[in-house]
């Protein structure tokens, strides 16, 4: 039998749960502590407000995404990391949803959090950009160094403002599915469509074919 979660990690899942279904900015401590059935006061023993409880949030999809987002070290690039790479991403934006849908008000509140994503940004632009170069030294992708640029610019924008457009578009935050955020991986994915190499193109529509999700779907 599994030992039951510590009060830290029962506060935390049940933050990430409520923030997620609700929009973080429709909840507070108070909700949370109600949901666990714990007082705001032993809240507070562990975290000092909401922000805290965000960071340590952002804490940990900045190591999920940090463990999974860099090139295979000791062999080339196949269209199989690809497929690795876009289902980790949706399992990232998925499981941290409420993360890229308030990102604004967040780093906009937060000036420490602001900061620790400006270097996590860039830090995966520049490893999404070694991945790209990747696949092109595999002779997956056929482009230059300022269409890696502008690939890797162009997947980071969708990657990040996905959640934002689904929101608007749908205006519940707890009416979102994997499948609209499936569509967001799908996007990424055909970004690439003018790049690839003849060798590679069964292989890269099989992927697309698998991800596509109609845009009904998502509007």
């Amino acid at each position: 039998m599994a030992a039951p979660m510590k009060t830290r990690e029962r506060i935390i899942q049940a933050s990430l749960e409520l923030f997620n279904l609700q929009g973080e900015r429709n909840v507070t401590t108070n909700h949370i502590a109600a949901h666990l059935a714990i007082s705001p006061g032993n809240l507070y023993y562990y975290f000092r407000n909401k922000q805290a409880i965000i960071a340590e949030l952002f804490n940990q999809y900045e190591q999920q995404v940090d463990t999974f987002l860099r090139p295979p070290e000791g062999r080339a690039m196949t269209v199989e990391d690809k497929t690795y790479y876009l289902e980790a991403l949706l399992a990232a934006m998925w499981h941290y949803r409420f993360l890229h849908r308030d990102l604004e008000h967040l780093l906009e509140t937060d000036a420490s959090l602001a900061a620790q994503y400006q270097q996590f940004s860039q830090r995966s632009m520049g490893r999404a950009t070694a991945i790209y170069q990747g696949f092109v030294d595999a002779g997956i992708l056929i482009m230059g160094e300022r269409q890696i640029e502008a690939l890797t610019l162009n997947s980071w924008i969708i990657m990040t403002s996905w959640v934002r457009f689904l929101c608007t578009s749908r205006g519940d935050p707890g009416d979102l599915s994997e499948e609209m955020l499936r569509r967001g991986i799908y996007q990424v994915l055909a970004l690439e469509g003018g790049y690839i190499a003849p060798q590679a193109r069964e292989a890269v529509d099989a992927l697309q074919q698998r991800l596509f999700v109609p845009l009904t779907t998502v509007t």
